[in-house]
């Protein structure tokens, strides 16, 4: 049977409307929600040997037929609930919420009780699986949870804290009185928690670490309460009873909520199980007599505690309701906004396999639309962006080939005729004409054959080409390589937008740096092809601009310079009398112009060879401008993006490449599974919360303004 308890005790907390709120609140912990947002409850707190537990039984009114040191292990949740049936269970919640072996021994610790007389032994079982033993840790972070029904019960939660260690000893360590501290501070930092500051007036208050920690986590000191025990050990009339009436006073440290003063029992000596029932006459009597008598009846013994406590608890939960609503709302938001990243499940290969093919098709359409420079879509953010013109890649890439042509009509030549000098190491080389004539007529001389004095073989002007046009390898290169980075840049930005977050990095990993390295290998070996066509082959061209533009001023013969100079000056014929002849004889001009341009024919040889070449390297220019953009960026670069994840290739992927993209791992699975039930439980409190406010609160704010 289960031990009855006085029911007396227990109601002196919750009149019939408080308990509805309270009821409110106690049910939003029975859905779980206190593993995602704190909840209004009360934190008894205090020094090692303060009397903690006796104020925890006095409170709740369950005797703890335990030594005082048992329950200091860990923190000790009492839950009392309202329910037809009558029963006690005993459970441990682990403070870390991570799925491991050995959270889930604790989460196993589930037992029923028919009474209290086992609960000695079975909080050695629960300190045993918490792995606290004399030879192993003293203190453990975890919870025990200690869960009371029955139909006269009202909600109620109350946490009893280990006590604050002062300083080591042979059985606590350095690390035990660090492990506490940080545990109980942890409570008491949690912002809806009213904190019971336990003081015993054994001790000196001022020594005692439970009001440091309560000063440094209420600052304003409006959700502590200081309550006094065991006034009952200070000497009549001492000075250290005077102060301790005016620290209840509220004189010395001082609380918004106030002081408290309480005799309990001592649990050493007495069977509280049975002397629960006759503490409240020993407490009365014991304050009907000396000092304590001077002080409000308010301030003294449990049965005005209890009403205390009540309006306190009530009116700090009627006051953080909204803002309680508030932050289930925020995390709702975030919780969804964390498994719609997650994706769809996936199992099995079916919903893989279809999940790729739903991420195909949108990448598809959104590369073949960004390549047409058809930008329409939400994917296509404002083009002034960075990000917004990286995902126009046809604006991108035509950008990048204008830059290209521009580089190499300035900088793809390796000299130019021009005077200064060379402003860069990647700029052509500046030389004069009769300098760069010298230097045709030495590669005249190194490649000579059996040609005649005053004829060059053609294949001076494939070497001289070949000279000229050494730079195109390099820019060429980098051009591809600038529009390859780009192509990357581009396709990143569209899986982020196309895929589950935990599907891209197996995406990028497996699908698109592969096709980007087989991208940019066949980029670079039709640039080389190209190349090759103008390196390896002799010059070709049938384009009528290379007559055009041949011209060599040192080679005409007698009749063309007499042409070139009547037609310049309007003569009719060079020998005519007319008035330019009475000043110059350019009859004698045109012998010596004639006889300057024979008297060197290697030189002429060199001109014509020169200006072929400058003539046919504007055509090759041109010619290669254009196959780098066409065969080279657009059907070795632009035109396979598309395919790069199609529909058909997703269909064709083997079963272990789907499964290894688009499989969910555990740990997807696992955050899946925690961010569905923290969902339910969240969308399910805001219920609770919303429907209570919206039948209680509103119209009776007798509620909310309930006297302390």
């Amino acid at each position: 049977m289960v031990l009855a308890f006085n029911a007396e005790t227990l109601n002196g907390l919750c009149s019939k409307d408080q308990l509805e709120l309270l009821d409110a609140i106690d049910h939003l912990r029975l859905q779980g929600i206190d593993h995602y947002i704190s909840l209004p409850q009360i934190i008894v707190c205090g020094d090692q040997s303060s009397g903690k537990s006796s104020v925890l039984e006095a409170i709740s009114g369950v005797p703890f037929p335990v030594k005082s040191n048992l329950c200091t292990c860990f923190p000790t949740e009492l839950v009392l609930r309202r329910s037809s049936e009558t029963g006690v269970t005993v459970s441990i919640i682990p403070d870390n919420t991570s799925k491991t072996s050995a959270q889930d021994d604790l989460h196993k610790f589930h037992q029923e009780l028919e009474g209290f007389e086992g609960f000695p032994d079975l909080v050695e079982k629960a300190k045993a699986a918490m792995g606290i033993s004399t030879s192993g840790k003293a203190f453990s972070k975890d919870r025990l949870r200690v869960e009371i029904t029955g139909p006269d019960r009202p909600h109620l939660t109350i946490i009893d804290m280990p006590g604050l260690i002062h300083s080591e000893t042979k059985s606590q360590s350095l690390a035990d009185v660090k492990l506490v501290r940080k545990v109980v501070k942890g409570y008491m930092k949690q912002p809806r928690s009213i904190i019971l500051a336990v003081v015993s007036a054994k001790n000196d208050f001022a020594n005692q670490v439970v009001l440091n920690f309560a000063r440094e986590v209420d600052k304003r000191g409006s959700r502590t309460m200081g309550v006094i025990t065991k006034p009952d050990t200070l000497v009549q009339g001492s000075p250290s009873e005077a102060l301790y009436v005016s620290l209840a006073k509220n004189n010395q440290v001082n609380f918004d909520l106030g002081w408290h003063v309480l005799k309990n029992l001592d649990s050493e000596t007495q069977n509280g199980s049975s002397l629960l029932g006759h503490r409240n006459a020993e407490e009365a009597l014991f304050f009907s007599k000396g000092v304590w008598n001077e002080l409000p009846s308010s301030m003294l013994g449990i049965n005005e505690l209890r009403k205390k406590l009540s309006s306190v608890l009530l009116r700090q939960i009627a006051f953080e309701l909204p803002s309680l609503i508030r932050e289930i709302n925020l995390k709702l938001d975030d919780s969804r906004e964390d498994l719609e990243k997650l994706g769809e499940p996936r199992r099995t290969l079916d919903e893989q396999r279809l999940r790729l093919l739903q991420i195909s098709e949108e990448f598809q359409s959104l590369v073949e639309r960004s390549v047409s420079g058809t930008y329409n879509g939400a994917f296509f953010e404002d083009a002034e962006t960075d990000q917004g013109y990286q995902e126009r890649i046809r604006a991108v890439i035509q950008a990048l080939n204008k830059g290209f042509a521009n580089d190499l009509v300035k900088r793809g030549h390796r000299r130019e005729i021009g005077e200064g000098k060379q402003a860069s190491p990647n700029d052509p080389e500046l030389v004069t004409r009769d300098k760069f004539l010298d230097h045709v007529e030495n590669m005249m001389q190194r490649t000579r054959g059996r040609e005649l004095p005053g004829i060059f073989s053609s294949m001076v002007v494939a070497d001289l080409f070949q000279q000229q046009s050494s730079p195109w390898e390099r820019i060429a290169q980098g051009h591809v390589k600038k529009a390859w980075e780009a192509v990357g840049e581009f396709l990143e930005l569209v899986v982020l937008y196309v895929a589950d977050a935990s599907i891209i990095d197996a995406l990028v990993d497996k699908i698109i740096q592969p096709a980007l390295s087989k991208l940019l290998m066949n980029a670079k070996s039709k640039a080389n092809k190209l190349l090759d066509s103008h390196r390896r082959v002799h010059p070709i061209t049938y384009n009528h601009e290379y007559a055009k533009t041949i011209h060599c001023h040192c080679c005409h013969s007698k009749d063309e310079i007499s042409k070139i100079i009547e037609s310049f000056f309007g003569l009719s014929s060079i020998g005519t009398r007319q008035a330019l002849n009475s000043y110059y004889n350019l009859t004698t001009l045109v012998d010596n112009l004639a006889k300057q341009s024979v008297s060197n024919i290697e030189r002429s040889a060199a001109c014509e060879a020169l200006d072929r070449m400058l003539s046919y390297y504007q055509i090759a220019l041109k010619r290669f401008i254009d196959s780098i953009a066409t065969e080279v960026i657009e059907q070795k670069i632009l035109m396979p993006l598309s395919d790069i994840l199609s529909p058909v290739a997703v269909f064709k992927m083997p079963p272990d490449l789907v499964e290894l993209i688009a499989g969910e791992s555990q740990e997807s699975r696992t955050k899946r599974e925690d961010l569905t039930k923290k969902i339910d439980v969240l969308q399910r409190g805001l219920k609770t919360c919303e429907r209570f406010v919206d039948s209680k609160l509103k119209g009776r704010t007798s509620i909310l303004s309930s006297p302390i």
